[in-house]
């Protein structure tokens, strides 16, 4: 339920805070006191077009905040989660008009689209008049209206599920055979690809490890040679070893006369001849360790070739070439048993749509059951609206062909206003007085299931009075035991019948500089006068006063 409502600097208002409660409440003035200006303020804070002209005579902007308690169970938190809006069970709704057009939207102060506002602000509020309501103007919402007054919530779930597995079987049949078509064509190629490739049976990263590897072994083989030459001339023939050795073996039998002499010296080339059985020891490590196979390379070699010839073939790359191997293998064995899996595609798609005509029939008939009743209920409250010559009807237009989420059921609410006229769509037949009375009538059978936890109704009872408005504001009453009822009014029997009225009414402000639109709460003393005012012309008589005090008391 709403239970604030603030407006800052928007047309005549420029400053207000209303509180509410359950029940009926009225929102009473004379006119062009500034009810239509409330209306569309609130409009506005619940998702409306905005308007740089709402915004207050020299005012950079306006905003409007309505704060919502609603049932912990209520839809509209589902649609905050999805949009990750956080809330501790109270949802406050806020917009800010520039008076240059743009504006803001906020919910719980997240910022959010206009959209997003306008989704949230319609599940909590349902705005009603003669010439703007919104949930009887489109036939598009009449089907869900009729589901909801039938209770048949997990019946078009499991609907909805059985469309979508259709859907999907439908999908999955189309796609097969289309591949299957374009298997059979190619079916040659194919083959040849799909032999060629699972002949190379290429690898993922293959590629990869083949060039890192040729690479090693050509480096190794460039290396080799120049080992082989320094090894020969460390150890080969013209290795200075076997001279130095003999230099060394004839300076040694010299004997110890010249160790003094000649010790240094053979010394050095002791230690020079284990440098250089070092180095040739070292050098034929080098050698066996860059030996490799010439077969190996040209191995490694021609497999890399065929690989990058392949992927030039096939026009993907070498990584890619085991999962066209794969994919070829696929379609060769989709080709080879495509018949047989098409014959269980097609037997699952039947069965799918078996499934959902089956659901959509179960749907069908207890929309017809429940519109049978909802035409009873509606009929029911028309006889004291003054449209006991009318009918009510739920037209349902069954089309199999159009088989949607939902079914294929089209529903609409036509009328018959006058006997033996030709019934029609409600928005085309009936005129602005009857379609709010119609409107009326069907929301109060419609209180218990398919409203929303506010409504709001904007002088439905324009051209009506005695025993239709007495009617009117009964049925208000009522529709206030299920439901939170806001009704801007002029009649005097509705106004009557109110747990909570508001007076509306233009006032100086600023010194006496502008007017501004004010709005109080006013007590039963007050509400006589103000329902006496009602009653009576210009002036307020003592009958007008004993009229209002007697229609308050009838209304207890």
């Amino acid at each position: 339920m709403l239970t604030h409502l603030s407006i800052r600097d928007i047309v005549l208002i420029d400053r207000l805070d209303l509180a509410f409660e359950n029940g009926l409440a009225v929102l009473t003035g004379e006119t062009g006191a500034g009810k239509s200006i409330l209306l569309d303020a609130f409009a506005l804070a619940l998702g409306a077009r905005g308007d740089g002209s709402l915004v207050r005579q020299g005012e950079a902007q306006g905003q409007v905040t309505a704060v919502f308690q609603p049932a912990d169970k209520h839809p509209v938190f589902a649609v905050l989660a999805d949009q990750a809006i956080a809330h501790e069970g109270e949802i406050i709704l806020r917009r800010v008009q520039m008076a240059d057009g743009k504006t803001r939207a906020l919910v719980n102060d997240q910022p959010v689209s206009v959209q997003s506002l306008r989704a949230i602000g319609t599940s909590l509020v349902e705005i009603h008049g003669q010439h703007d309501d919104r949930a009887l103007a489109d036939p598009a919402r009449h089907r869900a209206i009729l589901d909801s007054f039938a209770g048949i919530e997990k019946e078009i779930s499991a609907l909805r599920k059985c469309h979508q597995s259709w859907h999907e079987a439908r999908e999955t049949l189309r796609a097969h055979q289309e591949r299957l078509d374009a298997a059979r064509k190619e079916a040659d190629y194919l083959r040849h690809a799909c032999d060629e490739l699972a002949t190379l049976a290429p690898e993922e990263g293959e590629e990869t490890k083949l060039a890192d590897r040729r690479q090693a072994m050509m480096a190794a083989e460039k290396a080799s040679g120049e080992i082989r030459e320094a090894l020969d001339t460390v150890g080969g023939h013209s290795s200075p070893i076997p001279t130095l050795i003999s230099v060394q073996r004839r300076l040694e039998r010299r004997g110890t006369e010249t160790d003094a002499l000649l010790g240094p010296a053979i010394k050095a080339l002791a230690t020079a001849l284990d440098a250089l059985e070092e180095t040739r020891s070292a050098l034929e490590a080098a050698e066996r360790a860059a030996d490799f196979d010439p077969r190996e390379l040209e191995r490694v070699e021609e497999r890399l070739f065929a690989l990058r010839a392949a992927s030039r073939k096939y026009h993907v790359p070498v990584d890619q070439l085991a999962a066209l191997a794969e994919r070829f293998a696929a379609d060769v064995e989709s080709l080879d048993q495509g018949e047989t899996s098409l014959v269980k595609l097609e037997a699952a798609l039947k069965e799918a749509e078996l499934r959902y005509i089956a659901a959509a029939e179960t749907v069908s008939k207890k929309r017809a059951k429940a519109a049978a009743e909802l035409e009873k209920a509606v009929m029911g409250e028309l006889p004291p609206l003054k449209l006991e010559r009318a009918k009510f009807i739920v037209a349902i237009e069954r089309d199999e062909a159009a088989r949607g989420p939902d079914g294929f059921d089209h529903v609409e609410f036509w009328v018959e206003t006058n006997p033996g006229s030709r019934p029609g769509p409600m928005m085309k037949v009936a005129s602005g007085g009857e379609l709010s009375r119609f409107m009326l009538a069907l929301k109060v059978s419609l209180a218990d299931r398919g409203s929303a936890p506010t409504l709001v109704f904007d002088e439905i009872d324009t051209g009506v009075g005695g025993a239709v408005a007495d009617a009117i504001g009964q049925r208000l009453s009522r529709l206030a035991k299920k439901v939170q009822v806001l009704s801007v009014t002029h009649a005097p029997q509705v106004a009557a019948r109110a747990s909570t009225h508001f007076l509306i009414a233009k006032g100086e402000a600023g010194k006496g500089k502008r007017i501004a639109t004010r709005v109080v709460t006013i007590d039963d003393a007050h509400r006589r006068e103000e329902i006496a005012r009602m009653l009576s012309g210009a002036e307020i008589t003592e009958e007008a006063r004993a009229a209002a005090k007697k229609l308050i008391e009838a209304a207890k």
